[in-house]
């Protein structure tokens, strides 16, 4: 099997660590802040479908080569779900003008454990995305447990905010 789709399937290593999925979920916290600080929302969201794309492209292909429909050490679809659960977050530090250094740390928080909440339980329509064949099994629960993410987590600002 070429190194490639095992390098991007597996988080450059991530997914051989222990806790593979939590820990790329919490490696892609810093990795979601540096493309914001350099990019903002705009950046955050390219990154999030660049990550989804390659990871349909490589998760496939390592799940073949390794025999097994979605192996643990695939997390490139905790990549891609925990950068799609810290949109709400980024887009507004975006709107807000906020300063590169500063770390709202609460909804950094939020979002890694509403995500592990969502991606470890599998509740539907979480379950439902896996059910999906191949590839698109592997990467579409956590690409769904990352929107059920953001929405809770908009909502939950907008309640801490006084918003509604």
């Amino acid at each position: 099997m070429s190194a490639l789709p095992r390098l991007i399937a597996t988080g450059f290593g991530l997914g051989r660590l222990p806790a593979p999925g939590t820990a790329a979920s919490a490696a892609t916290i810093p990795l979601a802040w540096g493309l914001h600080v350099a990019g903002g929302i705009w950046l955050v969201a390219a990154a999030t479908v660049a990550v989804a794309l390659a990871g349909l492209w490589a998760a496939g292909r390592h799940a073949a080569a390794m025999g097994e429909e979605d192996p643990s050490e695939i997390v490139v679809d905790e990549v891609a779900g925990m950068l799609l659960a810290l949109w709400p977050l980024s887009l507004g530090l975006t709107i807000a003008g906020a300063e590169p250094h500063v770390w709202p740390w609460p909804g950094w928080v939020m979002g890694f454990l509403l995500f592990r909440f969502f991606d470890i339980l599998k509740p539907p329509p979480v379950s439902w995305g896996e059910r999906a064949p191949g590839a698109l099994g592997i990467m579409l629960d956590d690409l769904i447990a990352g929107g059920l993410t953001a929405g809770l987590a908009t909502i939950a600002a907008g309640v801490a905010h006084g918003w509604f």
